[in-house]
């Protein structure tokens, strides 16, 4: 009883933190349940290896983390891979410019952000490589140090730093596409 109770104190208050995590890494709700549920149930087993009870967010991170990894694994999201020869970068500021979705704006990038809610962002996020979008949350979203996120993924910090670079460009991809296949961006040509 002990045990339970002492865990139920150290993970209660981060609970909505594991499942926004979560559904931001898979995108979907039910699959987020799923992330904690199977992520809580690591955290107990795990509970005697926890070093640091002082932070025990960063833990638990790293655990949702290696939840949704090997989720994606097992579920070969194969579709999600980039090619690494991939020649023509995607430059959403080239784009928005050229595309003139909005005319006479002085300020491109945020005009064309402000198309989005959380749910379209989402969305897009869920378009990127399960590893690109990985990085890209913990260090936009929750405000993660390259070194953290290297520690999170088991990881290097170089190879967080491309993943951090590579998912950019292939988000400034996914939110171009998907404004566009909702018909967000009227003015803007094929």
């Amino acid at each position: 009883m002990g045990d339970t109770v002492s865990f139920e104190g150290l993970v209660g208050p981060h609970l909505d933190y594991m499942y926004a995590f979560a559904h931001k890494l898979v995108g979907d709700r039910e699959a987020a349940e799923d992330v904690v549920q199977d992520a809580l149930l690591r955290a107990y087993r795990g509970m005697d290896k926890l070093r640091n009870h002082e932070r025990p967010r960063f833990w638990l991170t790293k655990i949702v983390s290696s939840v949704c990894m090997d989720r994606f694994r097992r579920e070969r999201r194969r579709e999600h891979d980039v090619s690494i020869d991939d020649k023509h970068q995607f430059s959403l500021f080239d784009t928005l410019v050229e595309e003139d979705p909005f005319p006479y704006s002085d300020r491109l990038h945020l005009d064309f952000l402000d198309l989005f809610d959380d749910e379209r962002l989402i969305a897009a996020l869920g378009r990127l490589h399960p590893a690109h979008r990985t990085a890209l949350v913990l260090a936009y979203v929750y405000g993660f140090k390259a070194r953290e996120i290297a520690e999170l993924t088991n990881t290097t910090v170089g190879t967080v730093l491309s993943r951090l670079q590579r998912g950019r460009g292939q988000l400034e991809r996914a939110l171009w596409d998907c404004a566009r296949e909702r018909g967000l961006v009227e003015g803007a040509g094929s």
